[in-house]
């Protein structure tokens, strides 16, 4: 069994932050109550279970947030996943009925 690389309170929290969500919020993606949350978050070592913290990663990863271990004398860390330039379309004069859906 291939075992998760440990995520931090801190780095639960930054994810939460970066995509702007409140702590009611993620309770209500993850089926997690608020306190569940709010231990996962705390300060220090994670008070919450494996189960939990799971759920908590796993909706955030979902909405985009990457966890990136530490590096080279760096802590660990949080980020978005880069979704590229936006899908702008065909240009009208791209139109044809051959690209027509």
């Amino acid at each position: 069994m291939m075992r998760e690389r440990l995520i931090t309170s801190a780095q639960l929290r930054a994810g939460r932050a970066l995509l702007g969500l409140s702590q009611a919020e993620l309770a209500g993606c993850t089926c997690l109550s608020i306190p569940t949350i709010q231990r996962a978050e705390g300060d220090g070592d994670l008070r919450a279970s494996e189960a939990a913290v799971a759920a908590i990663r796993v909706a955030l990863e979902d909405q985009g947030v990457l966890f990136l271990e530490a590096d080279g004398g760096e802590g660990p860390g949080v980020r978005l996943r880069y979704a590229g330039p936006p899908d702008e379309g065909l240009r009208p004069d791209q139109l044809t009925s051959d690209n027509d859906v």
